[in-house]
This record gives C-alpha cells, structure tokens and sequence, in this order.
C-alpha cells in the first residue's frame, strides 16, 4: 500500500541542522532584538540549517538538552540563572557570551562600581528581589568558547561566527 516515498520512511535527504539555544539573563535584551532582525534577513538560509531547541522569543516549548551551540545574553545576577548557566554549560558543545552584558557585565554591572552610600541604597531593593550585590559576566561563572560583544550585539561578527559553527558542526562544507 505504501510505497519507499511514503511519509512513513525516513527521509534520506534529511539533512543535518546546528541545534541553538539562546537563553537571556539580566540585560536590556537588545541583542534578541537584533537576532531577530537578523531571523528577518536570514530565514530562508537559515531554516535549512538551524534547530531552535531554545528560543523562547519564538516558541514556547523549548528544550535545551543537547545543544550544539548555547548563545547565552545578559549578565548572571542571581544564584537562580547561575544554576541554569551551569546547566546550559553542561548541555551543549559550545557556549557562547552575547552583548557587552554577558561579555564585559556593563551597563548590568555598574552596581559592581557603586560607591557605599549607593550600594546601602540599594541593598533592600537587591534583597527583595534575590540579587547579589556583584553581577558576574558569563565567563566569571562557566568556560566561554567564543563571544559576540557589543550593545547590542554586532550583527555582522554574530552572522561570521555562525557561519563558521555551520563549517565547524558539518552543516555546510
């Protein structure tokens, strides 16, 4: 009744996709921002050789086991998006720091630099909401492989470095 066409074969011509997460901890987001804009100039490529397991701008069921590649935005606040850094460290092949808050903790951090007055100020408010009094960029809490900085993010380095992953992971040759 079915012949080898049918939609119950596996496809041989299937081809391999680099699977993403992007994941965002404490920043302005901007760098989603320009990811998106970057979805809008790309996607006919892109669909053809990108899994987003993770991407919560875009889907709502989201998994981030077994990344090739994790893009990780923002500057670790709490002990909360510690623990999830480690995990996403531990899922995937390569991570990689995105923005100048996963890259360098600013404008996150400028509480780092805060003089006492200010940071008795702030102190209550940190409390409240669970906060350390220090922000840590990505690489002060997990081994980075490579980084995109930039506030937001520069585009054109973001696309480079993906277009290398695609090489590097055998999606392309």
């Amino acid at each position: 009744m079915f012949g080898s066409d049918s939609i119950y074969m596996p496809s041989k011509s299937r081809k391999k996709k680099l699977r993403i997460g992007w994941f965002t901890f404490t920043c302005s987001e901007d760098s989603s921002i320009i990811l998106l804009e970057l979805f809008n100039e790309h996607y006919f490529e892109w669909k053809e050789k990108i899994e987003f397991a993770h991407c919560k701008m875009i889907k709502s069921k989201n998994d981030q086991t077994g990344l090739d590649v994790a893009f990780i935005e923002g500057a670790i606040s709490t002990d909360t998006e510690k623990k999830k850094l480690l995990e996403i460290r531990k899922n995937a092949k390569k991570l990689v720091a995105v923005g100048a808050c996963a890259c360098t903790g600013m404008p996150s951090s400028q509480r780092n630099n805060f003089d006492d007055k200010a940071k008795e100020e702030i102190t209550p408010f940190l409390k409240q909401h669970g906060l350390w009094g220090k922000v840590l960029t990505v690489k002060d809490v997990v081994p980075i492989d490579d980084s995109v900085p930039g506030c937001p993010m520069d585009g054109k380095m973001f696309v480079s470095l993906l277009d290398r992953y695609f090489v590097d992971f055998g999606i392309v040759n």
